[in-house]
């Protein structure tokens, strides 16, 4: 799974991080709450999380620059929160009501750690987090310990009472992209990055390289299979307990993926946020048989 990385695909990833920066600039846009559709959303916001409901899997959280929204497979959608640019977004692995988030009020400026207990309708900060507010772009909540949280703000920062306090670690690695937590051990967490993907036993502090393909997502399931995103690969996956890597996606063509979930109740339905590497434009898929054939979510 070695490969020279091209500068086009490079480039892309870095536009994808430099998005994510401007996005605050225009989060104070007024959306409507009431029901609207996954195309019309990409259009006027950008995704930058995806998750389904740990309880019910008819409903799929989608945080965008403009707030959080539900969604359906019907690819219908309605905000359930305020507007607020969520940066990064990820959900409690055994409680459907608890989520967590980071990124910009409305008016500017960072949220820090934020927690909703209602299934994102109503948020309450937790935590100003290490030299902040934090702004984490890049976070995850353990899925052996919920109580250990991982959050990227300049640097690698780690929880280990939910988020209410927080110790540094140490320097993420370098160009990350996204960063998930295994599903074995709160100590092991992934990262993919512009390098390619790499791993951490140790809660971060150092890491290895488990392949040199530029990787845009790297997202563990509670079932302990990891799924990763590699430039000139595709969609590949393995076995926490036996990391064995094999390609279940190819075709996306210059599209690569940004941000993913696992049904738990169906490990073959998947969904993903893709980023188009030639039009900036990004979509949300779905796919029934576990990651080899997709379709726009609301297609079926």
């Amino acid at each position: 799974m070695k490969a020279i990385v091209t500068r086009r695909a490079v480039l892309a990833v870095l536009v994808v991080i430099v998005v994510g920066a401007i996005g605050a600039l225009y989060a104070s846009r007024s959306f409507s709450q009431g029901n609207t559709t996954i195309a019309a959303l990409a259009k006027d916001t950008h995704f930058h999380g995806i998750a389904v409901d740990v309880v019910d899997s008819s409903r799929i959280y989608l945080a965008t620059h403009h707030g959080l929204y539900v969604t359906g497979i019907d690819g219908q959608a309605q905000r359930t929160s305020e507007v607020r640019d969520y940066m990064g977004f990820t959900v409690h692995p055994t409680d459907a009501t608890i989520l967590f988030a980071s990124g910009h009020p409305a008016g500017g400026g960072n949220l820090g750690f934020i927690v909703s207990r209602d299934g994102g309708r109503t948020w309450t900060k937790l935590s100003d987090g290490i030299g902040g507010p934090v702004d984490f772009h890049q976070m995850d909540v353990s899925k052996a310990d919920p109580r250990v949280i991982y959050g990227v703000y300049q640097s690698l920062q780690r929880s280990t009472d939910g988020g209410r306090t927080w110790k540094l670690v140490g320097p993420p690695p370098g160009g990350i992209v996204a960063l998930a937590t295994s599903s074995i051990d709160a100590n092991t967490l992934y990262a993919a990055t512009q390098s390619g993907l790499q791993r951490s036993t140790d809660g971060g502090r150092t890491w290895t390289a488990e392949s040199d393909r530029t990787a845009t997502m790297v997202h563990v399931t509670r079932d302990g299979t990891v799924y990763a995103f590699m430039i000139g690969i595709g969609l590949v996956r393995a076995a926490e307990k036996n990391p064995a890597w094999q390609v279940v996606g190819k075709g996306f063509g210059e599209e690569y993926l940004l941000h993913f979930a696992a049904d738990p109740r169906d490990p073959q339905r998947l969904y993903a946020v893709t980023f188009n590497s030639r039009t900036r434009a990004q979509s949300v898929i779905a796919s029934r048989d576990g990651g080899g054939r997709w379709i726009p979510l609301g297609a079926e």
